[in-house]
């Protein structure tokens, strides 16, 4: 088949965090500093990026900001000639730091939002004064008119107040909204007795977002990510494995998508050891499920197959253990039923504690 080269990067600066978040996309084994990336690779991995073709560059972490250099990779990306798009908690951030990244040439702001009070967004968040200190950097966004999207990740504890989030964005002047239902990956997995929403829930949140979409039109974008358990059909996962993005872990590692590391049986190559380039077109990793070649039935054989592309290869091993089997969210899947009793189970489960993502104290 042929491959085309990616057009967005993600790249994960650090796994430091001050915040806690249950449902972070993480791995469940945080790198500490020792093994992240230096400034210099970052920089030849964000020249070899614009060289293949990316033009867009995520600034992620954990929380970017905990790297003293995220100015200067910022200019260096900008440099590049790669649009920048930070992807933040606000924590970390200040007007000082904020003169630097504008004259930096960053494009863009991704804020995260637990709640839509400090009651419930610092409980999720697991940081008492996160809340506050997210909406000083939100007005000072706005007031700088730096390009917003709000990144609210939505699930059982804060789904009920999807209204109140809405207008939120409004107030705050962010271009687009994200409505992100928590996907089960990672440290959400462990909490999937606290955050995943009823049906119910769900129902009405997808009423709500087309509502705010057609009356907001021309003041707000909205992207709207329902819960997986509750589809028919599973999503293109981030366009088909390998098809469109590129993540890059703190300490190297170029992944297909943020949590192909549970696929045990897959080996990463580093940009510590190989060009970008090479990684991506000559990877092992990168070519195991590419396209729909390596399908097995029913998705060989049905007429959705280049719609979908199997569903996600990670929820496939989450669930049916699996990396290669039709994602068991799909309605047509052989196991479809592990995913009715999932949601049961998480349902049925009376504890009310999270169970918080921290960076162990050798990290």
């Amino acid at each position: 088949m042929s491959v085309r080269p990616p057009i967005a990067m993600l790249a994960e600066l650090t796994h430091r965090c001050p915040l806690a978040c249950p449902y972070c996309s993480n791995p469940l084994e945080l790198l500490g500093k020792d093994k992240e990336l230096d400034t210099r690779t970052w920089v030849r991995v964000f020249n070899e990026a614009a060289e293949m073709g990316v033009l867009q560059l995520a600034l992620s972490g954990g929380e970017p900001a905990s790297r003293p250099d995220l100015v200067d990779l910022t200019a260096a990306a900008h440099q590049a000639g790669l649009y920048t798009n930070l992807i933040t908690s606000g924590i970390g951030l200040t007007p000082k730091r904020l003169d630097a990244l504008e004259q930096a040439g960053l494009d863009h702001v991704q804020l995260s939002l637990q709640g839509v009070n400090a009651g419930i967004a610092d409980w999720v968040g697991g940081y008492k004064g996160g809340f506050d200190r997210k909406m000083m950097i939100a007005e000072e966004l706005k007031r700088r008119g730096i390009p917003l999207t709000l990144n609210a990740v939505m699930h059982r504890q804060n789904l009920d107040d999807l209204e109140e989030t809405i207008e939120m964005a409004v107030d705050l002047g962010a271009r687009r909204l994200e409505v992100a239902c928590v996907q089960f990956h990672g440290w959400a997995q462990k909490n999937r007795h606290m955050l995943l929403p009823t049906r119910e829930q769900t129902e009405a949140a997808k009423q709500i977002v087309a509502e705010a979409e057609a009356r907001l039109r021309g003041v707000m974008a909205f992207d709207f990510v329902p819960p997986d358990y509750y589809a028919e059909y599973p999503k293109a996962c981030m366009g088909g494995w390998a098809s469109a993005g590129i993540n890059i872990s703190p300490d190297g590692k170029v992944l297909p998508c943020h949590a192909a590391e549970t696929i045990p049986h897959l080996e990463f190559d580093s940009v510590r050891d190989k060009s970008l380039k090479e990684i991506w077109f000559d990877g092992a990793a990168f070519n195991a499920y590419r396209g729909t070649d390596w399908m097995p039935d029913p998705c060989q054989s049905c007429d959705r197959k280049e719609i979908d592309f199997g569903g996600c290869r990670c929820q496939a091993m989450a669930i049916a253990g699996d990396a290669s089997a039709t994602d068991p969210v799909c309605s047509r899947s052989p196991m479809h039923g592990r995913v009715t009793d999932l949601l049961a189970d998480a349902l049925s489960e009376t504890s009310n504690e999270f169970v918080y993502r921290r960076l162990s104290r050798s990290a």
